[in-house]
């Protein structure tokens, strides 16, 4: 495990905005997802946001923040942003739109400036687990203050 936290696109832009966060570091697996970064740091799943980059039928892409244990309704969630269809991007694709690599994105300070679409329900709790923009690291904080620092869209895509 890395000692040392990252300076990172994301932590910059953190700093840079003046929000507080708290460095987590972990031990990453290869494929592990939310449950490992949950395990690894002992804390909720559900506090555990993962970044997920997916695109629309036309192949424009956009970034969904959803909860650590529940899966995103692409279906819904084209419904509510007024796409046709909602898919997520292949890792190559993922990676070139948002500037990290697979399981280390996170969406701030990605290479392209992406909308963000967030579960609603993500706002409800008091601290979120977030990619800091490399493997093996979050970021703690308030989710509240990620409408300080993108303009995130609101939405109700989860499913269990």
């Amino acid at each position: 495990m890395v000692s040392k936290a990252p300076s990172t696109n994301a932590t910059r832009l953190l700093k840079q905005a003046g929000i507080p966060f708290t460095e987590r570091l972990y031990r990453y697996e290869e494929h592990g997802g939310t449950r490992v970064c949950a395990r690894e740091l002992g804390v909720d799943e559900h506090a555990v946001i993962k970044t997920l980059i997916m695109e629309d039928e036309r192949a424009v892409p956009l970034v969904i923040l959803m909860h650590g244990d529940r899966e995103v309704s692409t279906k819904e969630l084209a419904r509510q942003i007024g796409a046709k269809s909602v898919q997520p991007c292949r890792p190559e694709v993922a990676n070139r739109h948002s500037g990290y690599l697979v399981g280390g994105t996170s969406p701030l300070g990605t290479k392209k400036v992406l909308p963000v679409h967030a579960e609603a329900t993500i706002f409800d709790l008091p601290r979120i687990y977030l990619n800091g923009g490399s493997r093996g690291f979050l970021v703690e904080l308030d989710p509240r203050d990620l409408d300080r620092v993108l303009k995130v869209n609101r939405v109700s895509v989860a499913i269990s």
